[in-house]
């Protein structure tokens, strides 16, 4: 690989004795990996019934590596159902360092594609709340299409600039994490391109806006909790760099010890780095913590149309009832012709550019509700009151990825699973399940088992 000199030549102080290792390393293979999602299934119940082999990983409690020569790992139906997430191993160790606990609330500032995002929900296990941001639309939708895949009912997603979301969400999180865009370093082995983009004025560019984005973020975050830093690049200006700027200008945040076993040490305690020499393609994270006196202070969520909102209750506790053994918990709320399942607890999110605030239940049609698809991907199997459950080896799972009619023994709308997860549903009728799988979903999903 032909990398950039004024690269090499700051890697060769970054890694000093251990550079020439690194220099061998930088025409091999990239790592790759999954995280698993415990929203949907369980390590132990996964790992047998996946197609290729594994091995763990150190930098997330549920990350394992993968062969780098496995083919059509997102078309299979355990993507589909949303137990894993296609992740580079080390691109999961921020995660680790946010010290997530259930019912914290989490900021999660640049989060699409969303891999971080499903850690994070993996490990709230349905409670607290994630917020979700990406202030790139286009970027926003495909975060918003892996929430719904990975069974996120407890969260937020918005696009919106990180200064607003300081100003509106200021002292809300327990935690906040910033996955800075920058100048992509660890990619350089997977994506040539990155190499190609690479330059020294943009790797400055890259540590102006982080900084400014970190900022922002800052001021989300309550007293005592925790804010990890972190970028994909090993650039010392971007990292380390970045972290002392921020910790001049914030008096009331203070450096945190890492005490996870992974990754290089920093000049710095608070901060890890990643790089091939230890199996991963490259990260770096800092962990800092909040001092001082500062909390939230705004104001909470409220309906704005209660008119409207008794009218379509009887209607939408029906269709809820007729699907669910118990109606989920959360506040049902009617906005324009949607109906929502929000989380117990939101801050006023006016003006902070939410895109979908809990799951999205159903959409009124003349005199009824029919449901979405998000309605089944976000609970367990459990909870519906019909299930129609296939399995690895029958061809009807990819028959409905496919979108096509399958066979149903039911009546009615139906949660249809793979392995005891909801990949989607349906509505039986006469023996025959009427395929409700998104269609953008079905392009993703060939004519075979290797689908």
């Amino acid at each position: 690989m032909n990398l950039p000199q004024s690269f090499l030549d700051e890697m060769k102080v970054i890694l000093q004795d251990d550079y020439e290792k690194y220099a061998a390393l930088t025409d091999k293979d990239p790592f790759r990996g999954i995280s698993i999602n415990r929203l949907k299934t369980e390590p132990d119940k996964l790992l047998p019934l996946l197609p290729f082999p594994v091995k763990k990983s150190p930098f997330y409690q549920d990350g394992y590596y993968i062969a780098p020569d496995v083919q059509g790992i997102g078309n299979l139906p355990f993507h589909h159902a949303g137990a894993f997430y296609v992740q580079e191993p080390s691109a999961s160790s921020a995660v680790s360092l946010l010290d997530i606990r259930e019912g914290d609330r989490v900021l999660d500032m640049c989060a699409a594609p969303g891999g971080k995002s499903a850690q994070i929900a993996s490990m709230l296990n349905g409670t607290g709340l994630l917020w979700s941001n990406e202030i790139v639309k286009s970027r926003s939708q495909i975060l918003l299409s892996n929430f719904e895949r990975m069974g996120i009912s407890q969260g937020v997603v918005s696009s919106q600039s990180p200064d607003i979301l300081g100003e509106k969400l200021e002292g809300y999180f327990d935690k906040v994490l910033v996955d800075a865009p920058c100048s992509g370093e660890g990619m350089f082995r997977k994506n040539p391109d990155a190499v190609s983009e690479w330059s020294r004025e943009h790797v400055s560019a890259c540590a102006n806006r982080q900084l400014s984005v970190l900022d922002s973020a800052a001021k989300c975050l309550k007293t005592g909790g925790i804010l990890v830093y972190s970028t994909c690049t090993f650039s010392y200006e971007e990292n380390e760099g970045v972290i002392q700027k921020f910790l001049q200008e914030h008096s009331d945040f203070e450096m945190c010890g890492i005490e996870e076993h992974f990754g290089r040490k920093t000049e710095l305690p608070c901060a890890v780095r990643i790089t091939p020499l230890e199996n991963g393609e490259g990260h770096f994270a800092a962990k800092l913590i909040r001092t001082g006196n500062h909390e939230y202070t705004g104001k909470f969520y409220q309906t704005s149309d209660r008119r409207r909102q008794k009218e379509m209750d009887a209607l939408s506790e029906k269709m809820l009832s007729d699907i669910f053994v118990d109606i989920p918990s959360g506040r049902l709320e009617i906005i324009r012709d949607k109906l929502y399942i929000l989380p117990d607890e939101l801050p006023d999110i006016s003006g902070t550019g939410v895109i979908r605030a809990g799951v999205l239940a159903g959409v009124w049609k003349k005199n009824r509700i029919e449901p979405e698809h998000a309605l089944f991907t976000s609970y367990p199997v459990s909870c519906f009151q019909k299930v129609f459950n296939l399995h690895t080896g029958d061809h009807r799972i990819y028959e409905f990825l496919r979108g096509e009619e399958i066979d149903c023994d039911t009546s009615g709308y139906t949660a249809v699973a793979f392995c005891g997860m909801t990949v989607g549903f349906g509505k039986c009728s006469n023996g025959r399940l009427k395929n409700k799988y998104p269609k953008g979903l079905r392009q993703r999903c060939g004519g075979n088992e290797q689908c």
